[in-house]
Formats: structure tokens, sequence, C-alpha cells
């Protein structure tokens, strides 16, 4: 069982990596670390700025020219040897996680140990990601795959480490050098990790870290030494990153939010349809694949509103160390009160029918209560915009031509889920999806290292995990020889 620290400072290490030193301070200040699961004050942190960028950047375009000349079998040892610290150093990780974002630890200790992790599965990669080869008359061809260089990452705060395995972990593998910007309300997860890139025999300058606000993202999206920004968080800041790369086209590999539908056709397990729905309490619903809309069928529509109700009412609550709690606080203050402000406007403008829920804990931290809304209005923002808090809504649907239209009938195209026992119907349905990743009976999205994750519309392009992931951080170069025959 993982406990909380009697001195959580000890645990959120601050700092800044820069070109492979350590700062404890930066150009950018201070900021304090409030605990979301208290409302305290736990620890303080050097904030980066534009001149750290300039710096990091600068130590990571020395580093490219040896590091992705490093022979493949040290660079396979390396990630692999990181991708078991972070497992052997998965409670402390959870721990981490929990001080700075709530998430339960006992969630994110089973995520961090249920299987490779992205730094094993891409270390698998490094002896088989060859080109072509081609035989013309007079002429031979040959295809290579090169790092594309220095990367940006600007990864945002619901899974830090996760976002960092999805980005990092091909990017150092193709040979890619990376400098992260962690978000400004969760570093310490980031921070950690890169002190394991030390013990695992990353080179100095591979990777530097600077914990900072906005002014370092841009300085970052628009320096010329980045060949590519890989970008985890919000459609809004998504567009706005896109917006200022394009000035230098620079590429970028965006990752952006998701208003996810489940549909529930009526000769589903309603059960398990029940219990995947409770994935709304999974990090307090800050998670962009969350099934955050879900569409049933007429026939089984209170049914189903009766489950649900029930199993809200039952989600433990609380305390983020306590290994029975499944939905710890908000981010933060900010957060809470954007999640029930949409929770009043929505019952002010009567767009949904709120069954149970939508208040606010009384106990210290930025807890509220898991929120059901039924009957809910498809055009209204309950039903449109992400939300990024704990708020399930509910709609019914006739048919199945109007389940796809439907689900569909949104800016998000992330992630979608079927629940049916017809094999055809759940094929038929994926393939209507406008979506980049569909789930059938309970299966989740992302599935893990081995397979690509994206999305459409306005959740961003690009893909991480799988060999797709790979290709995003290689550029190909095509070698013609000529020969005489």
């Amino acid at each position: 069982m993982i406990t909380r620290p009697a001195a959580p400072a000890e645990l959120l290490v601050p700092g800044l990596l820069v070109g492979g030193e350590w700062l404890d301070h930066g150009s950018g200040g201070e900021r304090e670390h409030i605990d979301p699961s208290t409302g305290r004050v736990q620890q303080r942190f050097a904030l980066a700025g534009p001149d750290d960028v300039d710096r990091a950047v600068t130590a990571a375009r020395s580093a490219l020219s040896d590091w992705r000349r490093w022979p493949v079998n040290q660079r396979r040892d390396v990630l692999n040897r990181l991708g078991q610290l972070i497992r052997e150093h998965a409670e402390e990780l959870a721990a981490i996680n929990a001080l700075e974002v709530g998430t339960p630890a006992a969630l994110s200790y089973a995520r961090y140990t249920s299987g490779p992790t992205f730094f094993e599965y891409y270390a698998g990669w490094l002896d088989k990601a060859t080109g072509d080869s081609l035989r013309w008359p007079g002429m031979f061809d040959v295809t290579l795959l090169e790092p594309i260089g220095v990367v940006g990452a600007i990864l945002t705060w619901n899974h830090p480490l996760a976002n960092i395995q999805t980005t990092v972990a091909p990017a150092l593998a193709a040979g890619c050098c990376v400098v992260i910007k962690p978000p400004e309300q969760a570093p310490f997860a980031t921070l950690r990790f890169a002190r394991l890139c030390d013990e695992a025999g990353l080179p100095p300058g591979v990777i530097s870290v600077l914990p900072g606000g906005a002014d370092v993202g841009e300085a970052l999206v628009r320096h010329p030494g980045v060949d590519k920004i890989a970008f985890v968080g919000g459609t809004a800041t998504g567009r706005r990153i896109q917006a200022a790369a394009a000035e230098t086209l620079t590429p970028v590999l965006l990752e952006l939010g998701g208003k996810s539908a489940s549909i529930v056709f009526p000769d589903a397990d309603v059960a398990r349809a029940c219990r995947f729905a409770l994935l709304i309490a999974a990090n307090t619903g800050q998670g962009c694949t969350i099934p955050t809309r879900m569409l049933v069928h007429e026939t089984i529509y209170d049914e189903v509103l009766d489950r649900l109700a029930t199993a809200l009412s039952e989600v433990p609550v609380g305390d983020p160390f306590d290994p029975q709690v499944q939905m710890g606080p908000l981010i933060d203050a900010a957060a809470r009160d954007r999640v029930l402000g949409i929770v009043a406007r929505a019952r002010e403008n009567g767009d949904g029918r709120l069954v149970y829920g939508g208040a606010p804990l009384d106990r210290p931290g930025w807890f509220m209560q898991p929120t059901l809304f039924a009957d809910v209005n498809p055009r209204s923002e309950l039903a449109g915009e992400e939300i990024f808090g704990p708020v399930l809504s509910v709609m019914s649907f006739t048919d199945e031509e109007e389940a796809v239209r439907l689900a569909n009938d949104n800016p998000y195209g992330l992630a979608g889920y079927v629940h049916t026992a017809d094999i055809n119907r759940a094929m038929r349905v994926a393939s209507a999806l406008d979506v980049g990743n569909v789930g059938i009976n309970g299966a989740g999205a992302p599935a893990g290292a081995f397979a690509p994750f994206g999305g459409v519309k306005q959740s961003g392009y690009g893909k991480v995990g799988g060999r797709a992931g790979l290709h995003e951080f290689v550029r190909t170069k095509n070698v013609l020889l000529a020969i005489e025959e």
C-alpha cells in the first residue's frame, strides 16, 4: 500500500535540467504548488523562462550529433534500463502523481506496472526500423530513416508520466534529443523522470526539463533550433501552437481534447456498459478519452440511468492515498469552479436533467461529486464541450443511424465506444464513427505502447504508440546510387 508521505516536499524535488546541468533556479521566477486534496501549499519550485529555452535547445543540438550515432545496441540498452527504472520506482512515481495531480495512487501504480513501458517497447524497434531498397535499371535506390532532430515536447498535467512515455520514448528511440516543458501545475513527476534518465545512462543534453508557463512553451515553439513540436493538451492551445509553428514551418504532433461517445445498444451487456461508464470518475474526469457522452437505446434507457445513478453514488471519493478511493480531487480551485459553473449553467438553461451529484464536497481540497445528467440536449455546452471533470451526459437514440449521427455530431474525434452483442453491428458502427480510436464492449483507449493512438477533427493529428508513433520522429532520406549494368 502506498501511504501519504510525512514530508511531501522531500518527494517533490524541484529544479531545472538544462543541457545536463541541474539548476535550482530559472529565469521565470518561482511558484507554489498546492496539494489538490488538501488545498495546502506543499512545495515551491523554480520556473524556467525563454532564456533557459535557448540554452536547452543549444545543448540539445550539440548532443544530437553524438546521440543519433550511438550504436543501436547501446541506445537500446539505455532505453530498456530507463523502462525498468520506471517500473522499479512505480510506487514513488505514483505517490508523486497523487501529491501533484490528486490521482489515486493505487490507480497510477497499476498503470505503471501493468505492462511494458513505452521505453522498453521502443527499445525493441531500434534494430527493426529500417528503410527500403529498390533495384532499378542502372540504379540502386535506398531509403534511410533518420532522426528528425530536436523535439520540443509540451505536456499537460493530467497524466504526466504517461504523456512523457508516449512522446519522449519514440523520440529517443529515433535518435532525437528532447526539450520537455512539463506543466507548471504538475512538474515533479517529469523532474523525477529526468533523474532516472541520468541513472539509466542517457548522455547530457539529450533531454532537458523546463517547468514553466506559456512564455516557455511559446519560446520553444518559435525557436529556430527545434525541428518538431509534440504537444499534449487542450484544443485551444493546440491551435495557437500550430499557428506559431506555421511561421517557421515546424511540423507539429497534436494530441488534443475529446468528447467521446459510448453507444449502448439494446443487446449490450448493460451491467458491463455501466461499469465502463464509471471511467467518468477515473482521474476525476480529467482525461481526453473518457466516455463523457453516453448514448443509450430508448428501450433500455431507464434501466441504464437507474444503474448509473446507483453506481456513481457508491464511488469512493477522497484522499488519493486511500487504497479504497476511486476518485480524487480536481487539479485546482479554478478547475473545480469551471466544472461547477458548467453544471450550474446546464441546470439554469434546462440543457439536461440532473440525476445525481453536481455539488462540491464539504472538505479541504478541490473535490466534487461525480455528476450524472439525463435527457441532455445534444446541441448544448454539456453535450458538446470537453468539460474535463466528472460529468456524464446521457441521451437516448432510437436506431443505429441516429446513434452514429449523434456520436459524430461533435467537433472532437478522439475516441468512441460501442456496446453490442452483434459483431456485425459493432464493426459497422466502428467504421462509421468519425474518430481515431474505437473500443468495443469495454475495450479502452489508448490500448498500450504497441497500438497507434491519435485523433481526428479538433482532437488533433499524428499518432503516438506503435510503429506509427516511431515514424512521427523520423524523416526519410532517399539515396540513389548509379551502377553500371
